[in-house]
């Protein structure tokens, strides 16, 4: 299918592929700011945002999507910028099309993902309800991240409860969780199931990667995240402390800083000359 797609920037192209649920807005914290060097390319994925589809489908599907889409675009060869899920689907971009990659940058994400998230209670879900109703009237409001965000599933996506998460949460995530179809939960939700694990392959993955999580992740855990980065033959990896999955959220600055001196770091490596 034809995936809807946010295009900002022009130069050396950056495939950004969000998580679940996500969409292409939900990569605005990254976009915004590669843009001004890089061509940025952020689709909603099969089932997710405008990409909506009235069939099933298995988690292959976001590949040839995204293989069709690097074809519209006549883009031979990118970067690759993953969240969650779509830091999954940029490993598997990797070992299916490695000439067609420059370099991986895998934000909380893993090979073999694996979360500790507790049991979801009712009361979760009710004050979950409340916080995210009342954020998307109000972002932000500091009232409302005391009285019920604290006490939602928030406190287990960020350690970090700050008014850029809360805006960003009441543009992106609230809009993407409830633009999100059961095809593409149930094709997640397929993959995990078959006790989904590509740690073996990792291997193959030549490029470049950079990997950075945080370490209070209950979503894909830290130690989910090390272990795929220690499989990676080419990888540099961050850890952010007292940050949980939405941690570019929490810490916008600090991330684009590291990835900013990664690319950098890249490039001049890329201009040097061998030396025999």
């Amino acid at each position: 299918m034809q995936l809807a797609v946010q295009i900002e920037g022009s130069g050396f192209p950056v495939l950004c592929l969000h998580g679940h649920p996500g969409s292409g807005q939900s990569m605005s914290v990254f976009t915004q700011h590669l843009s001004q060097r890089f061509l940025t390319l952020a689709p909603d994925l099969r089932g997710y945002g405008a990409s909506q589809t009235r069939h099933p489908f298995t988690m292959t599907a976001h590949l040839q999507d995204l293989t069709e889409l690097l074809d519209q675009q006549h883009i031979d060869r990118c970067w690759l910028l993953g969240w969650s899920l779509g830091g999954i689907l940029a490993m598997e971009l990797a070992l299916r099309c490695p000439q067609r990659v420059q370099g991986l940058i895998l934000i909380a994400t893993a090979a073999r993902p694996r979360s500790n998230h507790p049991a979801v209670t009712w009361q979760d879900n009710l004050y979950t309800a409340i916080a995210s109703g009342v954020n998307y009237l109000a972002p932000a409001w500091q009232w409302n991240i005391e009285t019920f965000g604290k006490r939602s599933l928030y406190h287990y996506l960020l350690q970090q409860h700050t008014a850029f998460a809360y805006r960003q949460l009441a543009l992106a995530g609230l809009p993407a969780y409830l633009q999100t179809s059961r095809y593409a939960t149930q094709a997640l939700n397929q993959a995990m199931r078959q006790g989904y694990n590509r740690l073996n392959d990792l291997e193959n993955i030549q490029a470049p990667c950079l990997m950075l999580f945080g370490d209070c992740d209950r979503h894909i855990t830290a130690a989910a995240s090390l272990e795929t980065a220690a499989q990676l033959p080419n990888c540099q990896f961050h850890r952010y402390t007292q940050a949980a999955h939405l941690f570019p959220w929490e810490y916008p600055q600090q991330v684009l800083q590291a990835i900013d001196g990664w690319l950098t770091e890249q490039a001049e490596t890329t201009r040097s000359p061998s030396i025999s």
